[in-house]
């Protein structure tokens, strides 16, 4: 059976995997992991208060001067990631991939990427159940769900890196700057938004990392290297004419 094969089990692997990473990361790390560190410089730096690890002393206009930008930019790329925008964005890609390849196998690979994705991210983080970092700046509300893996850094990966598979796929050479910047540049910044507004560890969003880019290469593996490109689709219909004819030469 192709699709236990080709995606069930190594779906099952992949979860199996993260869980034991997760264990592990809670187990070596403990409630409150020396990465977190890292994470409270970071957002001290530009001013946010750090519970038991105040910020450094800035005077009253620095803050405003040092941490809008980064603020402001890390921001909707927070908001871009989250469920019910990537969910609109899978749907939307789906959509437009049909019109312009007509190949039911790349229409659904975006949607595909999403729902393994989704299945490995939530059987996971229901066994692993790590807490969300402490003692540092939050400004939107967590979701529930643990913090390991991290679901928005996986989801970004994912979906993105299949987008940039199929530019590949299907426009050869013409993403030479658009396929790194899919593939890598927007999942990782939308990574560091997430590490740094408090919602994840460092080591979330790495496992997520992983997730994502694993997702990708699976249904670039299973769908994409048998979906149609625009040249085989054209050498298949000169084919077929030439068949036709001398199918019609012959009767004649």
């Amino acid at each position: 059976m192709p699709l236990l094969r080709g995606v069930v089990l190594p779906g099952l692997g992949a979860v199996t995997v993260l869980v034991a990473a997760g264990w592990a990361v809670r187990v070596i790390g403990g409630e409150d992991p020396r990465e977190d560190r890292a994470v409270r410089a970071l957002q001290g730096a530009f001013g946010h208060g750090q519970g038991e690890e105040p910020a450094p002393a800035l005077d009253a206009a620095a803050p405003a001067r040092t941490r809008e930008p980064i603020d402001r930019v890390t921001a909707p790329l927070s908001w871009y990631s989250g469920v019910p925008q990537t969910i609109a964005a899978g749907a939307t890609w789906c959509a437009v991939t049909w019109l312009l390849t007509r190949d039911r196998r790349s229409a659904v690979a975006p949607g595909v990427a999403l729902a393994i994705e989704t299945a490995c991210f939530v059987a996971s983080a229901a066994v692993v159940g790590r807490p969300r970092p402490q003692r540092v700046w939050r400004p939107e509300h967590p979701h529930a769900t643990s913090s390991f893996p991290s679901g928005h850094t996986a989801a970004a990966f994912a979906l993105h890196g299949t987008l940039a598979d199929l530019l590949d796929r299907h426009h050869p050479g013409g993403g030479r700057l658009r396929g790194p910047l899919l593939r890598y540049g927007i999942p990782t910044a939308i990574a560091f938004s997430r590490i740094y507004r408090g919602q994840h560890h460092i080591s979330d969003t790495v496992a997520g990392a992983v997730l994502g880019r694993w997702t990708a290469a699976l249904v670039r593996r299973e769908l994409l290297s048998t979906a149609r490109t625009p040249a085989s689709r054209r050498q298949v219909s000169r084919s077929s004419a030439r068949k036709t004819k001398i199918a019609t030469s012959l009767r004649k």
